[in-house]
């Protein structure tokens, strides 16, 4: 057998470890389980958030929403875009979402930064009208409360909640997401 020089062996368990790493952070959280009968179809459009765990990428930002839509090679285009208050200006990211199986479970794997992808799992659903959502991602750290209005009432909010701290989030730590007018100059740069 040829011996590997310890400079291949430590690419190797470089590539290996950054394989495992990204391969893990598409994964679901113990317990979510993600809505089946899913109609992506009815998925696509517009969704505001309305109340997230706060990070670092979206630190800050007030009027958030998302845009789903469907692309040609069976994708999900995902553009999130929110509003930073303290420098006056709408701040967007660009990705694309695909199943992590089949196209019937909410389970998807959604990337912004290529390589980097991170697991998208709708685990309760407002089925009849698609009109709310709740979406963990790769692990407990990750929670949002979607609907298809700014705002969304208060039992159902309540009980969305409620199902998150039954399955172990931190939902103390969750923030209700402002969607009022951004700022006056905003307004009057829009004017302008």
């Amino acid at each position: 057998m040829a011996e590997v020089s310890p400079v291949k062996q430590s690419r190797l368990i470089f590539v290996v470890a950054l394989l495992v790493t990204l391969g893990g952070c598409t994964s679901r959280p113990d317990g979510v389980e993600p809505v089946s009968s899913f109609d992506v179809q009815r998925y696509m459009g517009e969704w505001f958030e309305i109340m997230r765990l706060d990070h670092r990428f979206e630190r800050g930002l007030t009027n958030v929403t998302a845009t789903y839509t469907l692309r040609d090679d069976g994708s999900v285009g995902v553009l999130n875009r929110g509003f930073d208050r303290k420098t006056c200006r709408w701040k967007e990211a660009d990705g694309r979402a695909v199943f992590q199986g089949d196209r019937d479970t909410a389970s998807l794997s959604v990337t912004f930064f290529w390589p980097f992808a991170g697991g998208y799992h709708v685990f309760a659903l407002d089925k009849q009208d698609y009109g709310w959502a709740l979406i963990s991602g790769p692990s407990r750290k990750y929670l949002w409360i979607l609907a298809r209005q700014p705002n969304l009432s208060a039992d159902v909010r309540n009980r969305l909640v409620d199902q998150a701290r039954s399955l172990g989030f931190p939902v103390d730590d969750l923030i209700l997401v402002d969607h009022g007018v951004p700022s006056r100059s905003w307004l009057e740069l829009r004017v302008a």
